[in-house]
């Protein structure tokens, strides 16, 4: 605890409860440099848990929306405690504990997953294009779908939920050249491609295929398909081939 005097008033202050700017009322006051230093820190994780809560809100994915909530939550908490607001630090501490039950609750149960497998000419096919054309152009700008009697069409099903689809041309005997590999916004967590690429390879055995091929031109989509499996090609730049 310090006290100002200023005139005739004296005032006492818990410097480490204070907002720097409140100090200003006071002209002329004289302010410990630790304080200055400390306040700073805690105005800092304060403003770091504001940007955490904030950019979950932007997540389209639930896990990571669930966790960089819950992150941002936390540093929250602390910031309550630190400046001594329990209602602030209450509060996050209970966002925390909410967060971590729905993500042990969506980590923990199990998924079902299933592979179908549609004519190229389908009106649902068609309708699902339509709706997520715009989300799809942001990944491969490039695709522009004109069906052939030949094509591929597989959707992955999770949870009985039409969540990623996949569209591949043969290209010679035992080649698929992968048109389109998109996964619907809410399920972007790569379980969908681990199922079809890994666990599901048998499937486009099956079909006679053994090897995939796909092009990417956007560092995302070169990211994705480096990270479930792909390999760049060395003669071709853009070009990513998987063994099944």
């Amino acid at each position: 605890m310090f006290r100002i005097t200023s005139g005739p008033e004296t005032y006492a202050f818990n410097f480490l409860k204070m907002p720097v700017s409140c100090l200003f009322l006071y002209p002329g006051t004289e302010i410990p440099a630790f304080f200055m230093e400390t306040t700073l820190v805690y105005e800092i994780i304060g403003y770091v848990a504001s940007v955490l809560i904030a950019v979950s809100l932007m997540m389209s994915a639930i896990v990571r929306l669930r966790i960089i909530n819950l992150v941002g939550a936390a540093t929250f908490c602390l910031y309550g405690i630190l400046i001594g607001a329990v209602p602030v630090a209450a509060m996050n501490g209970f966002i925390v504990l909410i967060n971590i039950y729905y993500l042990a609750k969506m980590l923990g149960d199990r998924e079902y997953f299933r592979l179908l497998r549609v004519s190229p000419d389908g009106e649902y096919l068609r309708a699902f294009l339509d709706f997520y054309k715009d989300d799809i152009h942001k990944f491969q700008p490039d695709f522009d779908f004109k069906p052939g009697e030949n094509d591929i069409c597989i959707f992955v099903l999770r949870d009985m939920v039409p969540g990623g689809l996949v569209i591949g041309t043969p290209d010679g005997k035992d080649v698929l050249t992968i048109r389109l590999d998109f996964v619907i916004p809410n399920f972007r967590d790569f379980k969908i491609s681990t199922y079809l690429f890994n666990e599901e390879r048998e499937f486009l055995r099956d079909t006679g295929f053994r090897k995939l091929v796909a092009y990417a031109k956007e560092k995302k989509h070169r990211i994705y398909l480096e990270r479930v499996g792909f390999q760049k090609s060395e003669t071709q730049e853009g070009r990513f081939e998987m063994a099944i």
